[in-house]
Formats: C-alpha cells, structure tokens, sequence
C-alpha cells in the first residue's frame, strides 16, 4: 500500500534524536537549575545594592528546594515536571518537521518534499500518514526513555495523553474550513485530495489507507480522542462516503439510459465497463492491508452497490427479447458476473445467488433446444398428439396427420438428425460464451429428446392405436436412439 514503504524515507535522523534528548535536559534543567543571571544576582558583591532580582532569585531558590525534596522524597526524578514543557516544545518541533517535510524535503533535497507528489493522491496521502505514523512513535520512544524509571500507576495513560498534544498540531494543518478558518495542517491537503473525486477505485484506496493508519497510530497512542485519531477518522469516513456514492451514482447513470443488448447476445459495453470497476475495487480489497473483519464488513455493500444495479440493468434490457434470447443473453450477463466475482474473497454468498439464476435461465434454454430438435424432425407435432391423446378419441392413427404415412415421413426426418444431431442446434447456442454451459445444455436437451421419442415409441407401437406393421414404421427402438445420441 502506498505509504507503508516509504516510512523508512522519513525516519527521524540521528541529529533529530539529539535535538530532542537536548530539549528534554533544557526543559528538566529550566526547572531544577537557576539561570547564569540568576546565579551572578544571588554572588553579587558584598557591598552591592540588594535588588528586587535578588529576591526573586532567592524565591526561585525556595522552589528549586522545594521540588527538589518532593522529587528526593518520591524517588520520580522525571516524573511529571518536565512533561508540559516537554509536550509543548515537542508539539512545535513535530509541526515545524511536518511542514518541512511538506514543502523541504530531506537534508540535500532527499527525501524530496512531499508535496512534489500530489499529483499522486495515494503516494501522497501515504507520505503524509507515513510521516506522522513515524513521528508518533519517535515521540513515544522518547517519552518511555524519559520516564522509564518512573514506577507511579497511570504513566502509560500519561504518556498517551502527552504523544496525543505533541501530534494535535499537525492536525491544523490537514482540513478545509468550509467557515473559511485554518484547520488542521495534513487534514486541508487530505481532504482536498478527497473532494477532487479522484474516481471510485482511488477512494475506496484512500479509505483501506486512512483506515490502516488509524489501526497503526492508534497502537500506539491508545484508542483515547486524541485529535490526530479523530481526524484520521473523519478523513476515513468522508473518503468512504465519498466512495459509496461514487458507485451509486455510477449505477444511476446506467439506469438512465438502458442499453439494447448486442446482436451477438453478449453482455454490453456498460455491463462490461461496471465489471472492470467491480473487479479494480476487489483487487485494491483484496491487497488492502485492512483487518479482515473490517474489510468482509463492507464486502456486502460494495457488492450490493454494484451487482444489484447490474441485475436489474440485465433484466430491463433483455425485457423485449424472445425467450431463446432473453435467456441466452441473461446466461451470458451472469456468467461474466460469476467469472468476475470467484476471483475474490467473501463473494460465496453471491456466487450461489448468480449460480441459481443461470440454472433457472439454462432451464428455459435447455427446453428451447430440445423443441427446436423435435420442430425440425416433424416429431414436434406426433409427441403433442401423444401427450394430449385419451383413449376416449379412439386409435391415434385415425387422428388428422397422424396417419402411417405422415408419421413415416417425420420417422426419415428424425433418422436424418440422429446421424448428424450437431447439424441441428439453435443459433442461440452458438453464442452462449462458456463452453461448459454450451455441452450441459447440449447433453440435457438430447435427453429430453430421447424421453419424447420413448414416449412416442410406446404410444405408436400400442395396438389400440391402430398402426400396421410398427416395426417398420418406427426401426429404430429408444435404446438405439439413446445410444445414437449418446
């Protein structure tokens, strides 16, 4: 994820790690150590005025004193009294080392600045969060060596509270005001990136990042209201919301103008387009380096975002079609769904959904094709009389066209498709896209064929329906047909 390799780019050099061992000893000597004035004021001459500065020295002796007996008498040498001072002084360096790395860079120009990249939104916004991911945890290696001889109950609360004011600087700097006020530092140049509507993919992007940050930062500064959590929180929510109506108005747009399905019965081009959207955001899930309960928490509704609309868009377009195509063209729409969807995580649920459509759509089609067969072979009409036939009508043979000639005739047709049945298959098969689906349908609609002819077998070879010699009307049994076709 971008941001996550560049954290070693802004590791605080070893200069900086002096610099802050040096405002710590400043801070903790400002307290417990009078000033080179202070000293010369209180070893004046003997014969010198005694001023009003004397006897603030003199105050500030008694204080010195006092703490110092409080220190002596607690054993805490560093424990609290340096932690305001040390906050304050650490909470401008941290702001004043942000906006550098901003606009400065490294020392020579390496790492560049930051905002040599923000034509780059994640590269960016990662720079800018791996920056501060870095900074607090410098912050609170610091503040465990200063007080690790500290053994009071709540320290780690304390220190906590402190990493959490030394980082709300850079919270001023990271938000637009829509009041028109400054706000956070990081925030205004992150919500800015945000509110371009840098496309749907890209934000669900920078919400997976914001919400690693969150996860990481607040590892180590607990899960209090500090303000550089707040803020990262904000920044996640507005990113997914900004996100989830992306797709949302992706999916208007294609309900505003339904497009015809193509001669060829394959999925159309918006169809084709909202499955490459689907499949960049699966991808960008998948590699999200997010907790994997937060990320199976909105699978759903990215799903549910994008598939939904699609299903209805199918079922409009395919609403003028015949039923050969309308379930030609509706297999064709799940299958590429279907095929999309198996490639990811947490899409089980959605694959048996798409798989009982096509089933239902491959019923019709499997029907369609076994009708087409018996139509064609002038069996169609023979198996209708037969089905419909009641004793009560009398012998079948004396039915209009059901006469042993008639049937003759439709018996050469028939025999003409079992020695080539691949010469008759509806030309809707030919564009069904997977061969799998192509050979079920092939297999379950010749069974269906050969359960008719079983049918009509039976019936025309019962005396009571009056046909002479059915042996030689009907040659061939229904296992030979079945093996014909098999």
């Amino acid at each position: 994820m971008a941001g996550e390799g560049n954290d070693n780019i802004y590791l605080f050099p070893l200069s900086h790690r002096l610099e802050l061992r040096a405002q710590i000893a400043q801070a903790f000597l400002a307290k417990f150590q009078l000033s080179n004035e202070e000293t010369a004021t209180l070893r004046g001459a003997r014969d010198a005025p005694i001023t009003e500065d004397f006897f603030k020295a003199l105050s500030r002796v008694k204080h010195i004193h006092e703490d110092v007996k409080i220190l002596l008498r607690t054993n805490q040498q560093t424990a609290g009294y340096t932690l305001d001072e040390f906050g304050t002084a650490r909470r401008c360096a941290v702001v004043r080392g942000f906006i550098d790395a901003l606009t400065r860079g490294g020392l020579g120009g390496t790492p560049r600045p930051i905002e040599m990249h923000s034509h780059d939104p994640m590269r960016y916004v990662g720079d800018m969060l791996a920056w501060l991911h870095q900074a607090t945890a410098s912050e609170k290696e610091h503040l465990e060596a200063l007080l690790k001889q500290v053994t009071l109950q709540g320290v780690e609360e304390n220190m906590q509270e402190v990493v959490g004011h030394i980082t709300e600087g850079v919270c001023r700097p990271l938000k637009v005001s829509t009041r028109g006020n400054s706000e956070p530092l990081c925030w205004v140049r992150i919500e800015q990136v945000i509110v371009a509507e840098p496309g749907a993919v890209l934000l669900y992007k920078l919400s997976n990042l914001l919400k690693f940050y969150h996860h990481t930062i607040s590892s180590i500064i607990g899960t209090s209201v500090a303000s550089l959590l707040i803020t990262i929180e904000e920044m996640h929510i507005l990113s997914k919301k900004m996100f989830f109506n992306s797709l949302s108005l992706h999916a208007s747009r294609l309900m505003d103008k339904v497009e015809l399905p193509p001669a060829d019965l394959g999925p159309t081009a918006s169809l084709t387009q909202t499955l490459v959207l689907l499949r960049e955001v699966l991808a960008s899930h998948d590699s999200s380096v997010v907790p994997l309960d937060a990320r199976q928490a909105d699978f759903a509704q990215v799903l549910s975002c994008i598939l939904d609309p699609l299903l209805q868009l199918c079922t409009v377009s395919a609403s003028n079609l015949g039923t050969a195509d309308m379930a030609s063209y509706m297999v064709n729409s799940l299958y590429v769904m279907k095929t999309t969807l198996a490639l990811f995580e947490f899409t089980d649920k959605r694959l048996e959904m798409l798989e009982f459509q096509i089933e239902a759509h491959l019923d019709t089609l499997i029907n369609e094709q076994a009708s087409y067969v018996l139509t064609r072979t002038q069996l169609s009409y023979i198996y209708s009389c037969v089905q419909q036939h009641s004793p009560e009508q009398g012998p079948l043979s004396l039915l209009p066209s059901m006469d042993s000639s008639s049937v003759k005739a439709a018996m050469v047709q028939f025999d003409r498709y079992l020695s080539s049945p691949d010469t008759l298959v509806m030309p809707q098969h030919n564009f069904l896209l997977s061969a799998a689906i192509k050979e079920q349908i092939f297999r379950q609609s010749t069974e269906l064929v050969c359960r008719a002819y079983r049918e009509v077998h039976t019936a025309l070879t019962s005396p009571a329906n009056g046909y002479k010699d059915p042996e030689n009307l009907l040659p061939r049994s229904p296992p030979q047909v079945q093996a014909l076709l098999s």
